[in-house]
């Protein structure tokens, strides 16, 4: 009888099977760390194209600077930032990032990732309008941290290849990768870009395209 497969084995033939079938993700992009916090808040809700139109703008302006943009009032960046949808909300979430960054670390994300990565993500959890899932992003792709970003596509795919319950929580699915998963900060970065790749394009929500799925030998 064959010996059923450790979680970390199923975890990793699974990152094989996506990345054999999809090669390189290339993520996050962004020229520089504050660039991609920006667009860790700002994707909230959205698609990355209308992200990037938010980011254009900001960038025409020369304002892809944090003290540049704390010095805009709220109705200016909103303004900046409107492709992005919910613009208003975003904008003040923007502002409090950067309230706690004045105020944490003169500005300087450099500083910042200097802390530990528990410490660095109880923090950013205390910035109003940044939960689990925008923290992580930005431990992950800004910090180069090894914090496993979880979505509603890892939700999904795992569920559907029956590895954690439907109505598992956020902490409790970033725990089931840590927990067994090497702290591997570029593996974490890859495994997140495949299974939101997966995700779109095969594990959809109401039905997915299986025979086809790069997991489909899982199932």
């Amino acid at each position: 009888m064959n010996k059923p497969m450790s979680r970390q084995a199923t975890l990793l033939n699974f990152y094989k099977a996506m990345q054999d079938a999809l090669g390189p993700s290339s993520w996050w992009p962004g020229d520089t760390p504050f660039e991609v916090c920006l667009g860790a808040i700002l994707t909230q809700n959205t698609n990355w194209s209308n992200v990037e139109k938010a980011l254009t703008r900001l960038k025409d302006e020369n304002l892809l600077d944090p003290e540049k943009i704390f010095c805009l009032d709220l109705p200016t960046l909103s303004e900046l930032i409107k492709p992005a949808g919910y613009f208003r909300v975003k904008g003040q979430r923007i502002l409090n990032f950067l309230s706690f960054l004045k105020d944490s670390a003169d500005f300087r994300l450099e500083l910042l990732a200097k802390q530990p990565l528990d410490e660095l993500r109880t923090n950013l959890l205390t910035v109003k309008g940044i939960g689990p899932e925008t923290a992580d992003s930005m431990l992950l792709y800004a910090f180069s941290k090894p914090s496993f970003v979880v979505d509603s596509y890892t939700a999904r795919i795992c569920n559907r290849h029956s590895l954690t319950p439907e109505d598992i929580d956020y902490e409790e699915l970033r725990g089931f990768f840590m927990d067994v998963l090497p702290r591997d900060v570029e593996l974490y970065n890859e495994y997140h870009a495949l299974l939101v790749r997966t995700g779109k394009n095969w594990c959809l929500k109401r039905e997915g395209k299986c025979r086809t799925c790069p997991l489909q030998p899982f199932s």
